[in-house]
C-alpha cells in the first residue's frame, strides 16, 4: 500500500471509530502531540489528553458520511457531512500526517442551508 492510500486508510478508520462511537480507538490514529484546529470557533486542541477530554464529553457525536477523499504526500483532504441527529453540517477536514499517524487536523464546517431561489436558473441541485 502506498503512502497516500495508507493515510486515507487512517482517515477512514477515524470516520469508522467516530460512527461506531469507539473514540478510544483515536489514540491509535493520532500522535500524542497532535493538534486539532477549528478556525471558525478559534479553538486549538493540543495533545491526546485534551482530545480525549473533548470526545468523551461530546453531547452527541455526529454520524459522518464521507463524500470524497483526496490525498498526496502527507496530506489527506476529506469532504463529508456530519449529522448530529438534527442539524447537518457540510465539512472539510485537512489531515496532516507524520510517520503514518495524524499530526494535525484542521476542520471547517457549515450548517447546511437552502439555496436562494434567485440562483435557480444557473445551478444544479445535488
Amino acid at each position: 500500500m502506498d503512502e497516500a492510500n495508507a493515510h486515507e486508510s487512517v482517515v477512514n478508520r477515524l470516520i469508522d471509530c467516530i460512527n461506531d462511537r469507539r473514540v478510544e480507538l483515536m489514540d491509535e490514529l493520532f500522535h500524542d502531540d497532535a493538534v486539532m484546529h477549528w478556525p471558525q470557533s478559534g479553538e486549538l486542541v493540543r495533545g491526546a489528553e485534551n482530545r480525549r477530554g473533548i470526545y468523551n464529553a461530546f453531547p452527541q457525536l455526529p454520524t459522518i458520511t464521507p463524500r470524497r477523499l483526496v490525498s498526496g504526500g502527507d496530506l489527506v483532504i476529506a469532504e463529508a457531512s456530519l449529522d448530529y441527529g438534527g442539524p447537518t453540517y457540510e465539512t472539510v477536514f485537512i489531515f496532516e500526517f507524520r510517520d503514518g499517524k495524524i499530526a494535525k487536523e484542521t476542520a471547517y464546517w457549515s450548517e447546511a442551508f437552502e439555496a436562494p431561489p434567485w440562483r435557480a436558473q444557473w445551478v444544479e441541485k445535488t
